[in-house]
């Protein structure tokens, strides 16, 4: 049903370069790392040239990166990370590795005790934080001192939370915010 949607966005990543796809090492259920798939939104190794984090006016974002970012296609490929079983549709998003080991170990062992997913809380509330970013000083800092924390609280209600009808509501809330309609 995506497939028509994924075409269109590898035609139109493609035409401003190479690779369509990024993929990235993250920690998922138990540590486990493995590679995330994505659109490739920024310029070819983005992540050798600059911060961990990406603010919003960061010149490694392509044009038709910025659109990806915004509207969250450049996450779709993540679905490819659900049916491989790395990741599942709802939990807390995964992290790099780096950012990882900055968690308190009480949080590391409980948010890492379930598969990351594509939404949860955080995804919602941190729709726009690359905005957030780039208003800072230092976009990674922030990010360490101010977001990751809330982040980590945001992951650890959604475990005391989750049930069959949060994951519902999540995942229809988080289609509605990509199409720009509020529930």
């Amino acid at each position: 049903m995506l497939l028509p949607i994924f075409a269109v966005v590898a035609v139109a990543v493609r035409c401003n370069g190479k690779p369509v796809f990024y993929r990235q090492e993250r920690v998922g259920l138990n540590g486990k790392r493995f590679w995330i798939f994505k659109f490739r939104s920024m310029v070819v190794n983005a992540e050798k040239t600059g911060q961990k984090v990406t603010a919003e006016r960061d010149d490694r974002i392509m044009p038709i990166g910025k659109f990806l970012r915004k509207t969250k296609l450049d996450e779709l490929p993540q679905l490819l990370n659900v049916l491989t079983g790395d990741m599942s549709l709802v939990g807390p998003r995964p992290e790099v590795p780096f950012y990882v080991e900055l968690w308190p170990e009480k949080d590391r062992n409980i948010i890492l005790s379930i598969k990351p997913g594509i939404t949860d809380y955080a995804t919602l509330y941190y729709h726009d934080e690359q905005s957030i970013l780039a208003n800072a000083d230092n976009p990674e800092k922030a990010y360490i001192t101010k977001v990751m924390p809330h982040k980590l609280k945001l992951y650890r209600n959604y475990l005391i939370d989750r049930s069959f009808r949060l994951d519902f509501y999540l995942i229809l809330a988080t289609l509605a915010k990509m199409i720009g309609i509020k529930i």
